[in-house]
């Protein structure tokens, strides 16, 4: 049996204004893999990860993080994993390197690990000395490439990212999705992400699943769902899946 960080089974979600997001979702991420979830907006992509993230509560069904659930063992779910939203923000007053210092005074145990962290973010980061300079100062991608920073360098077992590039150019996209692998590599962390860049999941993900209103429906390795569907890239497979599903 394959051991699973994640865990899904038949997740609901019904907002109060009695949109239904979630309708019965199933899906399981294996240690050490990358996973993503791509689908059209409104699908449910960041519905879901915010249950994982243990912010959202499930109407019903069930969601594990290394065996605990995501609604009644919330703390111990949290204590696996860092979650990068799409809208994440940081405090705007502090300089980078302060934040960087702020959010590792809750992870290291000592000093020498707080260090380690705050080395490593800059480096992940490529900021170099604008690290110093305020957050309010920073462009769109400057900020997320903080906030990826600040997501990885605390080594999570579980690690949920929501749109992990967006906002940043090539350059710097090509470079983050870098250090998504090697960290996957090197330190044995599983990655669950969303993204709406095909290119972008098609290089980082061992699998995929595609969701549409709220239902997985369809879900495999990229090349498996090239081949299945008969299609030279993602992007048609996502093109081909989805519309069929809308007509």
């Amino acid at each position: 049996m394959p051991n699973y960080v994640v865990e899904v089974v038949d997740l609901h979600k019904v907002y109060p204004d009695g949109k239904e997001a979630l309708k019965g979702l199933s899906f399981n991420v294996k240690e050490g893999e990358i996973y993503g979830l791509i689908g059209p907006n409104g699908a449910g992509k960041t519905t879901t990860l915010r249950i994982l993230a243990t912010i959202l509560e499930p109407t019903s069904g069930e969601a594990r993080i290394y065996g605990y659930d995501v609604k009644t063992q919330a703390e111990q779910v949290r204590k696996h994993l860092s979650y990068l939203p799409e809208e994440a923000g940081a405090y705007k007053y502090l300089t980078g390197l302060e934040f960087l210092e702020f959010i590792a005074s809750f992870y290291a145990k000592n000093e020498e690990e707080k260090r380690r962290m705050i080395q490593e973010a800059w480096r992940i980061s490529g900021l170099g000395m604008r690290i110093k300079d305020k957050i309010k100062t920073y462009s769109k991608g400057m900020l997320r490439r903080l906030l990826i920073a600040k997501t990885l360098m605390v080594h999570p077992k579980l690690a949920i990212l929501d749109e992990p590039t967006s906002g940043l150019d090539v350059i710097n996209s090509t470079r983050v999705r870098k250090i998504i692998k090697k960290y996957v590599k090197e330190y044995g962390v599983t990655v669950l992400l969303s993204s709406h860049n095909m290119l972008e999941v098609d290089y980082l993900c061992d699998r995929v699943g595609i969701i549409h209103e709220g239902r997985l429906i369809a879900e495999g390795a990229p090349e498996e769902l090239k081949q299945k569907y008969e299609a030279e890239n993602l992007e048609e497979v996502f093109t081909k899946i989805v519309g069929g599903e809308e007509m």
